[in-house]
């Protein structure tokens, strides 16, 4: 063989320099195994949402619901290698009581997800627009609630 054969002319070796910088210059995000939805609905007596949802204790998605926007569905993707998820949702529920009066709630509540992949759960608020849960109609088994308040809700910054 000549050593010809194993030469890099100055063009080739710019172009496997610039590759090898953007390799180590792009961040490496986790591997998605797949995703799920939800489907948040502002109730008649709702005057506006805002909540969050929480994946494994990260931020994944908010809802700014109101008589604009009566309903959001998001897309939630998961990471490879887990089957069950926690969950939390967080967030101010703002209603018109039956005197008129408009009162804010504070809705904080976790859960899990046992294998949410393709499923479609809706958030759903009891107990006054005090208890706030995600519950797959299709599929109850898939999501369950835990007793308390989410841990990684805090007061929103506004």
């Amino acid at each position: 063989m000549s050593v010809s054969r194993f030469s890099f002319t100055l063009p080739t070796a710019v172009l496997l320099s610039a590759i090898s910088l953007l390799a180590v210059a792009v961040p490496l995000r986790p591997a998605l195994a797949g995703e799920f939805t939800v489907t948040d609905e502002k109730a008649d007596m709702e005057i506006s949402e805002v909540s969050r949802i929480y994946l494994d204790g990260k931020l994944v998605s908010e809802f700014r619901l109101d008589d604009a926007t009566r309903y959001k569905t998001v897309r939630i993707p998961t990471p490879l290698g887990r089957v069950d998820h926690t969950y939390t949702l967080c967030g101010e529920i703002t209603i018109r009581t039956a005197d008129g009066r408009a009162e804010t709630h504070e809705v904080s509540s976790s859960g899990l997800l046992h294998n949410p992949d393709g499923h479609h759960f809706d958030a759903l608020g009891s107990d006054g627009f005090k208890d706030f849960f995600l519950v797959d109609p299709q599929a109850p088994q898939a999501a369950e609630r835990l007793p308390g308040r989410g841990e990684v809700c805090s007061a929103p910054i506004s």
